[in-house]
């Protein structure tokens, strides 16, 4: 080995991220003045890929692994600083680690509540919080829009943005569904699906794949939680009063047989008579001013990936529909048909697909 060849051993440089912070996701390979000699090695570990730059313009991609550069597997940056074949001396390029593993349990919440209008309780403020999953994607949309010169970039830099359009989304989302604020405790994971599937397009245009979507909790204001508490105790009191009242008649009368005295006996009587009318013009006044029950609703069994769920009511399958769950091939049945029927054609499930928005074309 000559002398020329031991220097030229010591030139050769290792290009790699060894960082553990999870919270980066991505960082420029610090270089001075950016040069990098050709027969380096460059090592990109699990979860992590690197990208080649050159003044601004984005050229190869290289994933996990360990490779000595040459201009065979450099063909755009060869191209783009229109370097000879085998070329050996230094070149100048920037190189971008980008983490690509999933980040997980991102939490998300509504900073100012979020308006809904409800059917029994007028417009009302609602609060939500939750979490989600999310990596990088495969696009340079994100080293293009928000990376620019910058030497490293953090999850804290784009989830600000990110839960932005989270808490726009979930009030076209809970406008969409006509979720009554009674019931959405019940309906969180339809909720989410929805919002996972409206995010998507969104997180994809700023260079993420969106991986989960939860919603964990949504609350209610103060008023109309003491409203709901109220109608269930007035709800309760009206089910017992006339058993109540019964049964303070029943105790009045057995007083007075235990009275040995005629008059009081006589009192008893009357009082017991005077307190089972009461009690029986209760009991009527209560069934007379009660609305008469509610019609019954037909639940329908669906088949969902050759797997029989159910049953449903209208409502909750209008919500499957509107998440892209259920379609009007889907197989529904119910008591009263004979088998199974595409729903597209049971005219009470029809109609919710007349009112279901096309899926979004491709951007």
């Amino acid at each position: 080995m000559g002398l020329f060849d031991i220097f030229k051993g010591q030139f050769i440089d290792i290009v790699e991220w060894s960082d553990e912070n999870p919270n980066i996701l991505v960082h420029r390979f610090d270089r001075h003045n950016h040069e990098i000699k050709m027969g380096a090695k460059l090592i990109v570990r699990p979860g992590q890929k690197a990208i080649f730059v050159n003044e601004g313009r984005i050229a190869d991609h290289f994933t996990p692994g360990t490779y000595t550069l040459h201009t065979k597997n450099l063909p755009i940056l060869t191209s783009l600083l229109s370097l000879p074949y085998n070329f050996q001396s230094p070149f100048k390029a920037e190189v971008y680690f980008v983490r690509t593993t999933e980040q997980l349990n991102r939490k998300w919440g509504t900073a100012t509540p979020v308006m809904m209008r409800d059917k029994e309780f007028g417009i009302i403020r609602l609060r939500a919080r939750g979490n989600f999953s999310y990596r990088v994607g495969e696009s340079n949309d994100l080293l293009a829009r928000f990376v620019g010169a910058r030497a490293e970039f953090s999850c804290d830099d784009i989830e600000g943005q990110m839960k932005a359009k989270v808490v726009s989304a979930i009030s076209d989302a809970l406008g969409e569904l006509k979720i009554a604020a009674l019931d959405l405790a019940s309906m969180y994971n339809e909720i989410g699906g929805l919002l996972h599937k409206n995010l998507e397009t969104v997180f994809v245009e700023q260079g993420f794949d969106l991986i989960s979507f939860t919603v964990e909790n949504i609350s209610l204001p103060d008023e109309v939680n003491a409203a709901m508490d109220k109608r269930s105790s007035l709800g309760a009191l009206n089910g017992v009063m006339g058993q109540y009242t019964q049964l303070q008649a029943a105790d009045a009368m057995r007083a007075a047989a235990d009275n040995s005295g005629g008059a009081g006996n006589m009192m008893g009587v009357l009082m017991g008579a005077q307190l089972g009318n009461t009690a029986g013009t209760s009991v009527q006044q209560s069934a007379a001013t009660a609305p008469p029950p509610l019609p019954a609703s037909k639940n329908y069994f669906i088949v969902l990936n050759g797997q029989q769920s159910g049953p449903f009511d209208i409502e909750t399958l209008k919500i499957k529909a509107m998440s892209g769950e259920i379609n009007s091939d889907t197989l529904v049945w119910c008591n009263g048909m004979s088998n199974w029927q595409p729903a597209g054609t049971v005219s009470e499930i029809a109609a919710i697909f007349a009112r279901v928005p096309p899926p979004i074309p491709p951007q």
